[in-house]
């Protein structure tokens, strides 16, 4: 490893002043992420400040059609919660199938959102539902929030506090898992608005990241069927492909995880 000082910070305003003072400071949620990258040398930050503790990011509310989930509250905290299994019960799905127990215990929303994994579950959620991101500083709609690959509209400094989720009338999230990581190869998150707005959202499969599916919406708009996704027609010009499967591969999993998200969606 290197050197690099550790810092607990009791409060938001505590972790603003710290990150200031560092050179190349990093603030850590779950450490799911950045305590691997500093492991294999990718990232030499020289303070990090540990956001776990702040009372104030930790907690779950519902009110009226608002469900929020403070940055700091776990997978396991989010995935056990009455009123998110009782407002949005595939949040609470995709949490289930987020990682392994490990993970689960230890990973946060706000990590997780804040480094914009391209196979991460929550932007997918986020993204469909047309969530909030409220930071420090402002509230960003999620259309603006992510922003590309590991990218997102997040500033120098700031920190994400919760996120504001409208709850729909049904949603429902489907992945094709990876064996290993648990990552979704293709992953898709439905929701139907009570407005009736849908919206669909598919993570692992385009190159830039987290992605909306128009054509599918188009089609669920006019019919909330599995079977009105048969005849849409996705392309794979700009989607991924690797070891694990053509771009051709990932434009079917985009379909058949949509179609499967519908048919669990309540």
């Amino acid at each position: 490893m290197y050197q690099t000082t550790y810092h607990r910070a009791s409060s938001v305003d505590e972790a603003v002043s710290l990150f200031a003072k560092g050179s190349e400071s990093k603030f850590l949620a779950g450490g799911q992420t950045l305590l691997p990258v500093m492991k294999q040398r990718l990232a030499g930050p020289s303070d990090v400040i540990d956001l776990g503790r702040i009372k104030e990011l930790q907690g779950v509310e519902l009110s009226g059609d608002t469900l929020t989930i403070k940055a700091a509250t776990t997978y396991y905290d989010i995935m056990t919660n009455a009123d998110v299994k009782q407002a949005i019960p595939a949040i609470a799905y995709l949490t289930s199938v987020l990682g392994d127990p490990a993970v689960r215990y230890r990973g946060t929303i706000g990590g997780s959102i804040a480094n914009n994994d391209p196979a991460a579950d929550f932007p997918a959620a986020l993204l469909a539902l047309g969530a909030t991101v409220k930071t420090n500083k402002r509230s960003i709609a999620a259309d603006d929030f992510f922003q590309g690959l590991f990218t997102t509209a997040l500033e120098d400094g700031e920190i994400i506090t919760a996120v504001s989720f409208p709850v729909p009338a049904k949603a429902g999230y489907e992945k094709m898992r990876h064996p290993a990581s648990r990552f979704a190869l293709t992953g898709v998150f439905v929701a139907q608005a009570k407005s009736g707005e849908v919206r669909v959202a598919a993570t692992g499969a385009s190159q830039t990241g987290v992605m909306r599916v128009g054509a599918i919406e188009a089609a669920l708009k006019a019919n909330w069927s599995p079977s009105a996704i048969d005849s849409v027609s996705i392309s794979a010009n700009g989607l991924l492909a690797d070891i694990h499967g053509t771009a051709e591969y990932r434009a079917n999993l985009i379909k058949v995880m949509a179609q499967r998200a519908v048919a669990a969606a309540r």
